[in-house]
């Protein structure tokens, strides 16, 4: 489960990226709204932390600009405010829910994870393509019926070239989707992923096609009847 963090306070921010990856997160944490648009567009987050009084544009500026855009994911708000004309301003402006500071690192959690699992629920797409089948509510993966054990990171990688497909997928959005915004990931991880899953995939009917200079997509294997 992978969270953006966009807050301001580096004592506060410290914190929650510290409490939320012990409890099994991952986080990007950005100190102002300038970048969220962007690093949404490059990363499928499971859900953002936006605190409201960011310095600059605010943070219900950048949530009404993430809704406008058509992000759909989870938006907990965090602030200071705690007036009830603020929580109803939040909650209408596109936020999910709302948790004021200061607060306990549990109840965060405990937020995070309901609106992460509620989401899932509520959008439980799949994808096909051949004989491969991805759950992305569930985050489950199978081919021909046969589930396939695959890492965070495997499944990312096959994701992105399932939504694509039977497009090319540039081998630099590849990485950017693994990326941590901390730890840019290189083009061999990228290759070291896709070899495992080609592995994966073997007798499956279906290809890893690799486009030189560009990226990869998925084919169907030519039958031999």
């Amino acid at each position: 489960m992978r969270i953006l963090l966009i807050e301001d306070d580096e004592i506060v921010a410290a914190g929650i990226v510290e409490g939320l990856q012990r409890n099994g997160f991952e986080l990007d944490h950005l100190t102002s709204a300038e970048h969220a648009i962007p690093a949404l567009a490059a990363v499928a987050y499971d859900l953002a932390i936006v605190d409201l009084g960011l310095p600059g544009v605010d943070g219900m500026t950048l949530i009404r600009e993430m809704r406008r855009r058509g992000h759909a994911l989870p938006v907990l708000i965090l602030t200071a405010r705690d007036r009830l004309e603020d929580r109803v301003e939040g909650l209408e402006g596109g936020g999910d829910d709302y948790l004021s500071k200061p607060f306990m690192l549990p109840e965060l959690v405990a937020r995070a994870r309901a609106l992460i699992r509620r989401s899932r629920a509520s959008s439980s797409s799949e994808l096909a393509f051949g004989a491969l089948q991805l759950d992305l509510g569930l985050r489950t993966a199978a081919c021909a019926g046969r589930p396939l054990d695959l890492t965070g990171r495997e499944w990312n990688v096959l994701e992105q070239m399932m939504l694509a497909a039977p497009r090319v997928v540039a081998k630099q959005k590849l990485a950017d989707s693994l990326s941590r915004w901390d730890r840019e990931i290189t083009d061999n991880a990228v290759e070291l992923y896709v070899s495992r899953l080609r592995s994966k995939l073997a007798d499956s009917g279906v290809l890893i096609r690799t486009v030189r200079g560009i990226g990869y997509r998925l084919e169907a294997e030519a039958s031999d009847a």
